[in-house]
Formats: structure tokens, sequence, C-alpha cells
């Protein structure tokens, strides 16, 4: 690692890791509450977690159009 950041290429491979997308995970779950899936099996997580970004999205549309 520490070879790989001494290069140009890990350096800049290195600085990618600022742009992720975690604060929306973080939005979602400290101001809509969703910790944990309340439905079993992976198609029923997938559609409850369809919800959930929907619901996202919705609100966020919404706060941007007042803007």
């Amino acid at each position: 690692m520490r070879y790989r950041l001494k290069t140009p290429a890990g350096r800049k491979l290195y600085a990618l890791r600022k742009q992720t997308p975690e604060p929306v995970f973080g939005i979602i779950k400290s101001v809509m509450g969703f910790r944990q899936f309340r439905l079993r099996g992976l198609e029923s997580a997938r559609g409850e977690w369809s919800l959930v970004t929907m619901s996202w999205n919705l609100r966020r549309m919404f706060a941007l159009q007042g803007a």
C-alpha cells in the first residue's frame, strides 16, 4: 500500500475514495429511520429497498423544487 500511494496512479486512485455516495445512506438511516429490512427474502427486500429509495428521491425532488 505504501508503494501504491507513492505512485501518481495510486494517489489518483486513492483520491477517488472521496467521491462516495455514503451521505445518502446516512440520511436514509438517520432522518428516514430505515435501519433494517422488515420483510424476508431477497425479492421482498429488493422491493422494500425500492420503496425506500423512491421515497428518498421524492423528498429530494420536493426539496429542490422550492429552490
